[in-house]
């Protein structure tokens, strides 16, 4: 449903940010298969496989957003507004926070490396919907076209480190 609603605002607003949040939450719905399929075998080898695709799915994000957000800012792109956008990214920032911390306990307390990954990246998410929301308001209340695509380098950021540290493990 979040997906849907996401695309829906990213569409109407022509927003790169929220085209990358949306992504960024289809990532977030896959991590957490992978998650679950890791679970369900705690080999070392099914470890490092969720890892590499985690990690290889936000390198894929990271690229998208680069692009993107580039292309938008050389060419001075402006994207509209989203009511719907910034209602729904703030929503989702509060669901993520609460989610990051039921997920990093129970990864501690069953000593799995994959769920605190998982616990790591929905924190990210919260953290990139604050970022994408904070675009959005700019953008709305201010005009202020480019804090659309800069909330987009803040995915990059996050996005790129994230890779990082899951292909690392």
């Amino acid at each position: 449903m979040g997906i849907v609603v996401l695309s829906f605002a990213a569409v109407s607003a022509r927003s790169v940010a929220l085209a990358g949040f949306g992504l960024d939450s289809l990532i977030e719905i896959g991590a957490s298969t992978v998650v679950l399929w890791e679970l369900a075998d705690v080999a070392k080898h099914r470890q490092a496989t969720a890892m590499r695709l985690i990690g290889a799915a936000f390198a894929v994000l990271a690229l998208y957003l680069v692009v993107q957000s580039t292309f938008v800012l050389v060419v001075g792109f402006r994207s509209g507004h989203s009511a719907v956008g910034i209602v729904w990214t703030a929503l989702s920032a509060t669901t993520m926070f609460l989610l990051a911390a039921a997920k990093s306990r129970t990864g501690a307390a069953l000593n799995n490396p994959v769920l605190l990954t998982e616990g790591k990246v929905t924190l990210v998410d919260g953290i990139l919907a604050l970022a994408v929301l904070g675009g959005l308001v700019l953008n709305a209340a201010f005009a202020w076209w480019w804090a659309d695509p800069a909330a987009g380098y803040v995915l990059v950021f996050y996005g790129a480190r994230q890779a990082h540290a899951a292909l690392a493990e």
